[in-house]
């Protein structure tokens, strides 16, 4: 990951930093407050070696700063603490009182600092006091050759006992400011973790790698296009609208020499907004006065008749089993666009998109209509998409922007491949439309006055059949667009 990176994750996942440093707060609070007050006495001893001359201090100063060392050891030793537990009035055992005690030598001198620890002031003073008595008494015992009456060491108490009258513990400003670092270090470990192990598809790039096709728009998140198509037409300026018609139009060149006629419209999961984009470009086909027709494949979980406010019960599972034809099915929709809803639920989808019937229906449908969209299933539950892509011109499959798994990307590629199916390219779809994820800004651009939420039911015309459409497929575009108004179902 780059600097960028980091920087774009700390911006998503804010709230996990957050949360770690207030935690990391709340636990150093509690811990601050139920702490002990423990208060310090401290004492210095000073270390000296006898001498008769210069040469002879010169020679015991070296011989006292040696000794010094070790005699941090002895103060801090069970010794020292089993000599101080007997004092009067300490009333702690020797472990107790050896826990109570550092020492440590002053570098590069013969001054030695030891500190008792004790959560009372009074009883930390106490064994100070009794540790420097006794210390004092113990080193010249031991310094004392045999044979001698004088030691060859002397241990002099030239500071302290000393104790403080704030506690040296707890610290309250130094415990926070150390819990708010740790807790930003775990939150942004944390969330750079998170990023590092989600798999989903997050970035355009990243999609075009994965599919090996390129990425045909980035469509904006709009929580108002899941109930119903927008005003993409016209005045319709919104985000969602923009990027919409930047995929209508990379359609039309993604393949100058292959144009585009059928386009089955199919993600890999559900739940990825293939039906409200497969509505979306259609009506854009439509606005560019393209005679475009919609039709609704998935014959599982249909979503066109509903998403469009149409009449679904009659369809294309109804034509192809020879009940109707497709003339007494097909639904006008606004101005040059049509509608083919479903039909009734089959047993046997797969069976039913992959018959001849289907194939004949489609070679018809192609001679009247200048763009056919076809939404499918999702290509991983189930084969639908898969058998009806491969007698398509090309399939768009969509991936929903951090929801969608690298892995089902790659297995919903695959899928098409199996079929020999010609894969057009890519959509991520509900990409944030503000933020560090956000992959298009059109705010700018966009006219004052237009809503995203407004709907375009006032320009459908009554639900019915377009008059003998099949029957029209030789006249020319006008006609067919110009169409007697909508009869009543035959």
């Amino acid at each position: 990951m780059e600097l960028r990176d980091y920087i774009r994750v700390a911006r998503k996942r804010w709230w996990m930093v957050v949360t770690a440093v207030a935690v990391a707060l709340a636990l150093g609070t509690l811990l601050t407050v139920q702490a002990v007050p423990q208060y310090a006495t401290s004492v210095t001893f000073f270390v000296t070696t006898p001498s008769a001359g210069v040469s002879d201090a010169y020679q015991g100063g070296l011989f006292s700063q040696e000794r010094v060392k070790s005699y941090s050891t002895l103060l801090s030793g069970d010794r020292i603490a089993q000599l101080v537990a007997g004092s009067p009035g300490i009333d702690l055992d020797a472990t107790e009182v050896r826990a109570r005690i550092s020492a440590q030598a002053v570098p590069e001198t013969v001054l030695l600092q030891a500190t008792v620890t004790d959560s009372s002031k009074d009883r930390s003073r106490l064994i100070a006091a009794a540790m420097a008595e006794r210390f004092k008494t113990l080193v010249e015992s031991l310094e004392t050759p045999p044979g001698k009456k004088v030691s060859s060491v002397k241990v002099e108490v030239v500071a302290g006992p000393e104790t403080a009258d704030t506690p040296v513990s707890p610290r309250p400003l130094r415990n926070l400011a150390l819990a708010a670092v740790l807790g930003l270090i775990v939150g942004a470990a944390a969330a750079v973790l998170r990023e590092v192990l989600d798999t989903t598809v997050k970035t355009a790039e990243a999609l075009q790698e994965l599919a090996s096709a390129p990425v045909l728009a980035g469509v904006p998140f709009d929580n108002d296009a899941k109930g119903g198509p927008m005003t993409l037409t016209g005045g319709g300026h919104s985000a969602r609208a923009e990027a919409l018609r930047q995929l209508r139009t990379n359609l039309q060149y993604v393949d100058v020499d292959r144009p585009v006629k059928t386009l089955v419209v199919t993600s890999a999961v559900p739940g990825e907004g293939k039906s409200s984009t497969a509505c979306g470009v259609a009506m854009l086909f439509a606005e560019a006065g393209q005679r475009v027709l919609i039709v609704d494949a998935d014959l599982r979980r249909p979503r066109i008749a509903d998403y469009l406010g149409l009449e679904g019960a009659a369809g294309l599972t109804t034509v192809l089993a020879g009940k109707a034809s497709v003339d007494d099915v097909l639904q006008r929709y606004g101005n040059h666009l049509w509608v083919l809803p479903s039909g009734f639920l089959p047993p046997n989808p797969s069976e039913l998109l992959g018959s001849q019937h289907m194939a004949t229906l489609m070679d018809e449908l192609r001679e009247v209509f200048d763009t056919i969209i076809i939404d499918c299933p999702p290509l991983l539950p189930v084969t639908d998409a898969a058998v009806v892509a491969a007698r398509a011109d090309g399939a768009l499959l969509l991936a929903r922007s951090r929801r969608t798994t690298s892995a089902q990307v790659t297995g919903a590629v695959k899928a098409l491949k199996s079929v020999d199916a010609r894969l057009l390219g890519c959509v991520l779809n509900m990409v944030a439309a503000k933020g560090p994820d956000a992959y298009y800004y059109y705010d700018e651009y966009s006219v004052k006055g237009h809503s995203a939420g407004r709907r375009a039911s006032g320009r459908r015309e009554p639900i019915g059949v377009v008059p003998d459409v099949m029957a029209a497929r030789d006249a020319p575009a006008a006609d067919v667009v110009s169409a007697p108004p909508v009869g009543s179902v035959r």
